[in-house]
């Protein structure tokens, strides 16, 4: 079987593109609770409409509900999701565990895809969604093609093929909610990866003033055909963001790279490098070493030309390439970008296009002789507004005897429609013929359908009314349509039962450490747990009970890399091993997904750091109302969170901790490079009493301090 093409939509328009450029399924984000909270989205009657068109032509669409959800949301994330349940929704994409697992008890009938914001990068994790029932995973962009063909799991896999990179694991990343308490797990992401840092070591700036953190846009299609001798399902298009025009463009790209067709890929990418790229990557999907972009994070277009001459009203620029009246440009070092509204030859002529010298108005005040960048194509942008004609093929039979009432049934393969019309006479003059009947029978005009098939069982001498023939024709088609457009996977709600499960209190000490020093210390201060990621220094004091080994985030495989005790980060089947505990990077926000971990065999609830203290009093009182037992929580009272943890050495950093990158409020961060994987800590180190009245762990996350500073801090928080 092919793999599905999903492409992405951002609204109504974006839709009807990606439904007539060849797409299989398309995935659209609700007013709420979608990971793309700035992009316009849909209301329900526009979700309606979608499922009904999509529908309509033979399409699935997937709502996208992957964002954390809080106690206080968790009966509206339920009642849309039944909404879209009811309504027909092919699919729902989810990133919240605990919401996982309760939707897939309570809708039993409706499809769960599990978003790569779930964080989909290790074989464990994948296999607990397929153990809870989850369809589909949507693979973490991080691995390798190789990687994927590796993954032993019975569920469908969905991977990005094209568009835009996060440079952070997709779940790891709390850069925008540490800044400015907009949370990318809640689809309020500010974008930080795309500003410009400077990068220090030893205090010594060694990059300045580039765009460090910014990726290019992700571009499979020179290696197209080793995708489609893979093990993957579906091949996803990010973009719900991007124009209607982009939407359409690439879709039909992608459509004919997997149906084979014969098309020049250069040509069209010069097209595609017009309507939008950062430069393009093959991503870590093919393991490509050039994945950053750190001259800009925008939309460059192409190159058309340099500026030989600036006045304070003119710009003349001589082109390599064509512009025309409407066209967008942009300047590539003033960053200055404009729409040509009038294009003058070198006489001041106005013209209407141009592919050697010509003249503009300087609307930006440009003062210097810059490289000519064309951003936007009015005659590419006009010819993709003009959708290609979708239409499903069809089937007719037609009967027509003599003294029987007409009868004509229509079928997609799927679905059935048969009316029956007047009484079929005897011919008196001229019989109608059966080629006579079938023209009249194709002339489907601008419905979805085409004839593939008219089979007609007739008497040699009758008499048919065309007007009749006509009539029967429209009512079979409407019912057809209307047939498709409303055809659902019939709505199943159970009332969910919740076992009693018990629960130990905790009342103690963790920490998170980096050195052997900051260890000895935390020994001597009686910490219950004491988290190293060092194995050497693991290895060293594995003999004492309060040590764990802390695992490399995002590992492949996360069984072979276990020791006698650990904490994880991941969201992995904990009643399988012993001693294992979970880390705060599990992104638990409300009560249900602290009841699913626990009942998965986790001993203690590492609470989101993306929580405040009264949410957290929320959920501690949510959770004993509800489950009648203490909820036993671990929650992070001092550190600097880690914002972001990046596969590979992209930055080229030596080992040790001797590196910060430098914003333009003049914040550092921490930056270095540890087993395979770049961590940026935040600027400042987090110090929170807590006011809380019920026991709970108190996590501590050292990075540089001394034994001194580590004993003051425990003072104070202890």
């Amino acid at each position: 079987m092919k793999p599905e093409l999903l492409a992405p939509a951002g609204d109504m328009e974006s839709l009807y593109q990606a439904i007539h450029n060849g797409a299989d399924a398309v995935y659209v984000g609700f007013k709420q609770f979608g990971a793309r909270h700035y992009a316009k989205n849909f209301s329900k009657e526009e979700i309606k409409e979608a499922i009904g068109l999509c529908h309509l032509y033979g399409v699935r669409l997937y709502a996208t509900m992957n964002t954390l959800i809080k106690d206080d949301e968790v009966a509206d994330f339920l009642e849309v999701i039944e909404f879209l349940h009811k309504e027909g929704i092919d699919a729902v994409i989810m990133q919240d565990f605990g919401m996982i697992c309760l939707v897939l008890e309570m809708f039993p009938n409706l499809e769960v895809h599990a978003s790569t914001q779930a964080n989909n990068s290790s074989i464990e994790t994948i296999q607990l969604f397929s153990k809870l029932g989850v369809k589909r995973v949507v693979l973490s962009r991080e691995l390798s093609l190789k990687e994927i063909n590796k993954i032993p799991v019975d569920i469908e896999k969905e991977v990005f093929i094209h568009g835009a990179l996060c440079i952070s694991y997709s779940g790891n990343c709390y850069m925008s909610s540490m800044l400015g308490n907009r949370s990318g797990n809640r689809g309020e992401c500010v974008g930080n990866c795309r500003l410009k840092y400077d990068l220090e070591q030893n205090g010594k700036t060694i990059l300045k003033n580039q765009y460090l953190l910014s990726t290019k846009e992700l571009n499979t299609s020179t290696q197209f055909k080793d995708l489609l001798n893979s093990n993957i399902q579906s091949f996803k298009i990010e973009g719900r963001m991007k124009s209607a025009e982009y939407v359409g463009f690439i879709t039909r790209f992608y459509r004919k790279l997997i149906d084979k067709k014969a098309f020049s890929i250069e040509e069209e990418t010069e097209k595609l490098k017009v309507l939008f790229n950062r430069n393009f990557t093959l991503g870590n999907l093919f393991c490509d070493k050039g994945m950053m972009n750190p001259t800009s994070p925008n939309h460059i277009g192409i190159p058309i030309g340099k500026v030989i001459r600036v006045t304070k009203k003119y710009i003349t620029i001589q082109l390599n390439k064509e512009i025309r009246q409407e066209d967008g440009i942009r300047f590539l070092e003033s960053g200055k970008g404009l729409i040509v509204n009038y294009l003058y030859d070198e006489k001041k002529n106005f013209i209407s296009s141009c592919s050697s010298r010509v003249i503009i108005d300087n609307k930006v005040g440009l003062t210097t002789l810059d490289h000519v960048y064309k951003t936007i194509d009015k005659k590419l942008i006009d010819s993709l507004k003009e959708l290609p004609s979708k239409k499903i093929g069809v089937e007719f039979y037609i009967t027509a005897k003599k003294n029987q009432k007409l009868r004509i049934a229509v079928s997609d393969l799927v679905h059935k429609v048969e009316e029956e019309g007047e009484l079929v006479e005897k011919a008196i003059t001229s019989s109608i013929t059966k080629d006579r009947i079938k023209r009249q029978i194709e002339r489907l005009g601008n419905t979805p359908f085409f004839s593939t098939k008219v089979k007609v069982d007739m008497d040699s001498d009758i008499f048919l009314s065309i007007k009749e023939l006509n009539k029967l024709r429209r009512t079979v088609i409407e019912k057809l349509i209307q047939i498709r457009r409303s055809d659902k996977k019939p709505f199943i709600k159970r009332k969910v039962s919740f076992p009693k499960i018990n629960t130990t209190i905790h009342h103690s000490l963790t920490a998170s450490v980096m050195t052997s020093n900051q260890l000895e210390t935390c020994l001597q201060l009686g910490f219950e747990r004491i988290y190293v990621s060092d194995l050497s220094i693991y290895q060293q004091y594995k003999n004492r009970k309060e040590v764990y080994f802390q695992l490399r985030r995002n590992l492949f495989q996360i069984e072979k890399s276990l020791q006698e005790r650990n904490i994880v980060g991941e969201n992995i089947l904990f009643s399988k091993y012993p001693n294992t505990y979970g880390n705060y990077f599990l992104n638990i926000t409300n009560y249900y997904s602290a009841y699913y971990l626990l009942k998965n065999g986790l001993h203690v609830i590492p609470v989101s750091i993306e929580l405040g203290e009264d949410e957290i009093r929320r959920m501690v009182q949510n959770f004993q109302n509800k489950f009648l037992c203490f909820l036993p929580l671990e929650i992070m009272v001092y550190g600097r969170v880690c914002n972001m943890v990046i596969k590979n050495n992209f930055l080229s950093l030596d080992s040790g901790f001797q590196y910060r990158l430098i914003d333009y409020k003049k914040r550092c961060f921490p930056i270095f490079y540890k087993d395979g994987s770049t961590y940026i800590l935040n600027h400042i180190t987090s110090c929170t009493p807590y006011s809380f009245k019920f026991p709970y762990t108190k996590r501590f996350d050292f990075y540089d301090e001394t034994s001194d500073e580590i004993m003051q801090a425990v003072n104070k928080l202890k």
